[in-house]
């Protein structure tokens, strides 16, 4: 099983393409400003090359997990030490890959985990954040809506062509 990085590269770009759309003023971008207290002055104040160069590295590491949630043949990989031991490895694993390889690689599959990873890891993080901040359901939701369809995305990717 090879591993294509680019794929990490393509994937990561969905979290700004997708936030662009999410948080854009005619979609959630008033709910979000008006439930963080923000204005456009205070939006205009932020280092911008900073804030979406640190979101593009953030959203290759997310990339980058997101392929042993949503390619089932990484847990077998990882039962044999990884790429580096895939010469030495027994013949059972090298068969069981012959056989199984490339099943559930497909997109469908990899959004189905994605979604799976956003409902129950990214949401309920959001939401003890935000209810330890103090902030409304309609901050959570927001949030929360945001990284599901997200990684419902970004898992699609990683799983057809990592």
């Amino acid at each position: 099983m090879k591993i294509n990085f680019i794929t990490f590269l393509a994937a990561a770009v969905v979290t700004l393409v997708i936030g662009f759309i999410w948080y854009n003023p005619k979609v959630f971008g008033k709910i979000w400003m008006r439930e963080n207290n923000f204005t456009e002055d205070d939006l205009k104040k932020g280092n911008m090359l900073k804030i979406f160069g640190f979101t593009y590295i953030f959203s290759v590491l997310i990339s980058m997990a997101l392929m042993s949630f949503t390619i089932h043949q990484s847990g077998a990989l990882g039962m044999i030490g990884g790429p580096p031991m895939i010469e030495s490895a027994k013949p059972s694993f090298h068969a069981f890959m012959a056989d199984y390889g490339t099943a559930y690689r497909t997109f469908k599959h990899g959004a189905l985990h994605g979604f799976m990873a956003g409902l129950f890891f990214a949401f309920p993080v959001i939401g003890i954040n935000g209810l330890f901040e103090r902030k409304s359901w309609k901050y959570i939701f927001v949030h929360a809506g945001y990284w599901i369809v997200t990684l419902t995305i970004m898992g699609g990717i990683v799983c057809a062509y990592a």
